[in-house]
């Protein structure tokens, strides 16, 4: 038990700036272990943006709550995800073979593309959360978000399971996930993923699940064909994606 806690403190301090205790320690093991955990740490984030959404919709108008929810995510994971999702728009845009795209990823400055590829995809975000409060009601919209959260982590540990970690230096900060994951491992971070979708309408949650599911396997695709597999900055694209997409299926049941 202690061991499996050391696994998910390394995945909190990993995935997010919320504090760990100061006995975790920080052994490379645990970092090779960490992703079964990827989906849990998406729930307690979950958690923060609709605690922070439900607060703020008491006293401000519902699309300005979803903006400070979102805000309240950015800040937990420190833009984990969304810096992933940038680089790889970068990359993928501006890279014409898989070496280009894989220098333009390690670049820290921001081009053109992940300007317009993160404005796009925030704004996606918050148009269909608010759209998500008028289907399907304050209750769950805070449900939403953190299944949301969850399957879309869950998502982007299919990647690390089934495709090849393809930089070959060891500088990258996602070289310790790209351990091949045991499929015990993997029925975990399922476990955690899938867990509060039991918590919304059958019917609609079944559209979001489909909807990750080809968002990934589309993203897959387009990753092993470019550079023949995934990075770190990969993981937080396919995050993105999977949860635009997620909330994206659970609206299509009400068109």
């Amino acid at each position: 038990m202690k061991r499996e806690l050391e696994y998910f403190f390394a995945a909190l301090r990993f995935f997010t700036r919320l504090p760990v205790p100061a006995w975790v320690g920080h052994g490379q093991d645990q970092l090779n272990h960490a992703a079964r955990y990827f989906p849990l740490i998406g729930i307690l984030v979950g958690i923060i943006g609709a605690g922070v959404t439900e607060l703020a919709a008491l006293a401000l108008p519902i699309g300005v709550a979803v903006l400070l929810g979102m805000a309240a995510t950015i800040l937990a994971t420190g833009a984990f995800h969304e810096d992933g999702f940038a680089d790889s728009c970068d990359g993928f845009g501006g890279g014409w073979d898989k070496a280009q795209v894989l220098t333009i990823m390690k670049d820290s400055r921001i081009g053109s593309y992940a300007a317009l590829g993160v404005g796009l995809i925030l704004l996606t975000k918050w148009s269909a959360l608010t759209e998500l409060d008028a289907g399907l009601g304050p209750p769950f919209l805070a449900i939403a978000l953190v299944a949301g959260h969850a399957v879309s982590r869950l998502a982007s540990t299919v990647l690390i399971y089934f495709l090849d970690y393809v930089r070959d230096d060891d500088s990258s900060k996602s070289k310790p996930l790209a351990q091949r994951m045991a499929p015990h491992e993997l029925a975990v971070a399922a476990l955690c993923g899938l867990a509060p979708c039991l918590l919304l309408p059958l019917a609609e949650v079944l559209t979001a699940l489909a909807a990750v599911t080809l968002s990934t396997l589309l993203a897959a695709r387009y990753f092993v064909r470019r550079i023949g597999g995934y990075t770190g900055d990969c993981l937080g694209a396919a995050q993105q994606l999977g949860e635009v997409a997620f909330y994206l299926g659970l609206l299509c049941s009400f068109t």
